[in-house]
């Protein structure tokens, strides 16, 4: 029996590890897909990438693991079923059922392991990637001025090449705009040759340029010329322009601030109360602010009266009140009202801003549960499909994980969206899809425990031939029908 259970894990742990790498490779080729405008033209360095990819990976983890789980057990019962392993071992009184449970613990390890990194390791590797790819995207396209094209990667200039010489230095017919007096094209300087060099700190490029003019036509508010033109001939001239914008740089991490996504559950629930304790503070002083209000206006409408008697003597006071008295007490109520109404809108907008955030906060506390919970109900889904569909490889189980991955997935968005929208709890929204795949493993367990060939696809083959015989019988019998 030991024997068996030591063959069955070595079968799961090959595909498992080979299918977690996959997983992982995919899901950061979605990343470089979606950020590659970000990342082409900068000139980074191999080691910058590798260290992005690196803090990207880290957060695909607890994403990963349910899906090499569900491929990986696929694949593993479906090759047991496929080669008749999995009728030697029933015929030697090991269930499917026991086959199953012998490696769910390896998979509890698993579950535990993925809540452990989304807990842990995830945050602050979100928390790098975030602030790594901000530098990035901050940073300017690589410095390149080519010949004969108008450069406009400096600030407020424009310059032109018309000819550089193969040590990239040497440059001629040189045109350089200035744009700094945001009037167009009425700044200008133009030589004939000059030289193009980077500081020694790499901070500025410099100009050196030689037997050229200066164009200046901008309107000067303080001349008395409506159009000056200032015109002057140089023999030797330099410009220098900023260049640091093109040099990567990582800044310190405490510019950026955490996000939920990059903190862990410890932190996300001393968030969480936070946010309850405020709602509640704010509740507390609107009801006391709207007290208030009422008995300024109670003491100046009946001023010796009880409170229990406010709308006896109210009116009371109201008649015994002249025109200009009773006008004046009106104009209160309508005042009060108005700032209770005012008060009321103020305090609905902060509570529906407060409890996003304190469900956002939620969301992710609760989806590291959620994932890891995933890893052992994909297991039970792809171990008793296998051992149902009995095909091995990676042909069938890949179709029947992206299926069943896809629709959790795109359930876990939709929930998470209902969550932090306040149409659902934030419990229910987050666990939905967990709850409706549920039955789904409940009854695929069933099958397989009673040997079910509803799925197999000797099953399915059996079903479309049944379905080709009788549409041909029909039309046999029904010759007029199909000329």
């Amino acid at each position: 029996m030991k024997i068996i259970y030591k063959y069955l894990f070595k079968k799961f742990l090959g595909p498992f590890a080979l299918t977690f790498l996959f997983a992982l490779f995919i899901l950061l080729m979605q990343f470089l897909w979606k950020y590659v405008d970000d990342l082409v033209g900068k000139g980074l360095e191999v080691s910058t990438l590798l260290e992005l990819l690196f803090y990207a990976s880290a957060q695909m983890v607890a994403l990963a693991a349910p899906l090499a789980v569900l491929l990986s057990s696929l694949m593993t019962f479906g090759s047991l079923g496929e080669n008749y392993e999995l009728i030697a071992m029933k015929t030697a009184g090991i269930s499917v059922r026991k086959l199953i449970m012998s490696l769910s613990f390896f998979v509890i390890l698993i579950s535990c392991g993925s809540f452990w990194f989304s807990d842990n390791v995830a945050p602050n590797a979100y928390f790098k990637w975030r602030k790594l790819l901000r530098n990035i995207m901050d940073q300017k396209p690589t410095l390149s001025i080519e010949e004969g094209v108008f450069y406009q990667g400096f600030d407020n200039y424009i310059i032109r090449v018309g000819k550089k010489h193969r040590n990239n230095v040497d440059i001629y017919d040189v045109l350089i705009f200035d744009h700094s007096k945001y009037q167009g094209n009425t700044t200008f300087t133009s030589a004939k040759r000059g030289k193009m060099e980077i500081t020694d700190d790499k901070r500025f490029m410099l100009f050196s340029l030689y037997d050229g003019f200066s164009w200046d036509e901008s309107t000067n508010s303080n001349s008395s010329s409506k159009n000056p033109l200032t015109r002057f001939t140089f023999s030797e001239q330099y410009k220098k322009f900023d260049i640091s914008s093109f040099i990567f740089e990582k800044t310190e991490e405490p510019f950026y601030s955490r996000s939920n996504q990059a903190l862990p559950n410890k932190e996300l629930k001393k968030r969480m109360d936070s946010v309850k304790v405020n709602i509640q503070n704010n509740n507390d002083n609107i009801l006391e602010s709207f007290l208030s209000s009422c008995k300024n206006l109670n003491n100046y409408t009946y001023q010796d009266t009880l409170v229990e008697q406010e709308i006896h003597y109210s009116l009371v006071s109201y008649k015994k009140m002249n025109a200009g008295e009773q006008l004046e007490m009106i104009n209160k109520v309508i005042s009060l009202k108005n700032d209770i109404d005012k008060a009321a809108n103020s305090n609905k907008e902060y509570n529906s801003y407060a409890y996003y955030n304190y469900a956002s906060y939620f969301v992710e506390w609760l989806k590291k549960y959620v994932f890891a919970v995933a890893c052992l109900l994909f297991f039970f889904i792809g171990a008793s499909l296998g051992s149902i569909v009995r095909k091995g490889g990676i042909g069938v189980p890949l179709v029947i994980t992206v299926t069943f991955f896809s629709s959790y997935y795109m359930l876990s968005i939709f929930g998470d969206k209902i969550a932090k929208g306040g149409v659902v709890p934030v419990w229910f929204g987050v666990w939905l899809s967990t709850l409706i795949l549920l039955p789904i493993c409940a009854f695929l367990i069933y099958q397989a425990s009673v040997d079910s060939a509803l799925l197999s696809s000797e099953e399915i083959n059996k079903k479309i031939l049944n379905l080709k015989k009788l549409f041909v019988k029909n039309k046999n019998e029904n010759p007029a029908t199909h000329p």
